[in-house]
């Protein structure tokens, strides 16, 4: 299944937020289902969660991408974190519906990833096996700490980080010994890789060429802990 035969859902958030949409990728085949929150600066349809859907799709994984309320309304500012949570939550309800008997897992681009990781760790997230980082916000561009990663060692659930070596917002020397003090986490860095896996043209190696890198890793992730 591409991204263009996505199927349009839609699901209620609460009273302030309302309801939001989302497009689920189901494949035939599909052996799991990976719900996928967009970072803050794009939504459900950038290039990058489209790219990650369709290859993603090609390895038998489904996945359910959703709006947050904000983007749903256009707007440039990120909702407030309870309901960026609450929107989460909803998601990860929605795909229920729609995963049947496959195995569930939870995730997204940079923000995303780290609501999703917020969500688990504050209340184990109904049905599902692990969580899946895709740049990992662990700090603000230039002020480098690991404050924000402080929760994940309450979310319980095997996670994978997949990071890029030049990212702006996760140095690795506080991104590896964090991940090392988590029981059941992976990191996989990808080098010469920024926040966004773009490449420098040094390196020898495609945008294209990583990112069906990181989507395999990630496939043989799910697959393994399905």
């Amino acid at each position: 299944m591409s991204t263009k035969s996505a199927k349009d859902v839609q699901f209620f958030v609460n009273d302030k937020a309302g309801v939001v949409s989302g497009l689920l990728n189901r494949p035939s085949t599909a052996t799991a289902l990976l719900v996928l929150a967009h970072g803050a600066g794009a939504g459900m349809r950038h290039r990058f969660m489209e790219d990650v859907a369709s290859k993603l799709a090609e390895r038998e994984i489904a996945t359910l991408r959703y709006q947050f309320p904000y983007m749903e309304k256009r707007t440039k500012r990120p909702d407030s974190e309870v309901v960026l949570l609450e929107t989460v939550r909803a998601a990860v309800a929605n795909a229920k519906k729609h995963a049947g008997d496959l195995p569930i897992f939870a995730g997204g681009k940079s923000m995303g990833g780290r609501m999703t990781s917020l969500a688990a760790a504050r209340e184990p997230l109904d049905g599902v096996r692990g969580l899946v980082y895709f740049g990992f916000p662990l700090h603000a561009v230039g002020r480098p700490g690991a404050e924000r990663g402080q929760h994940l060692a309450e979310v319980g659930l095997p996670m994978l980080f997949l990071q890029g070596s030049r990212d702006a917002l996760a140095d690795l020397k506080l991104l590896k010994p964090l991940c090392q003090k988590l029981e059941r986490a992976k990191l996989l860095v990808v080098s010469g890789g920024d926040h966004s896996f773009h490449m420098l043209k040094s390196s020898k190696k495609s945008d294209e060429e990583v990112l069906d890198e990181i989507v395999n890793q990630a496939a043989d992730w799910i697959e393994k802990n399905g």
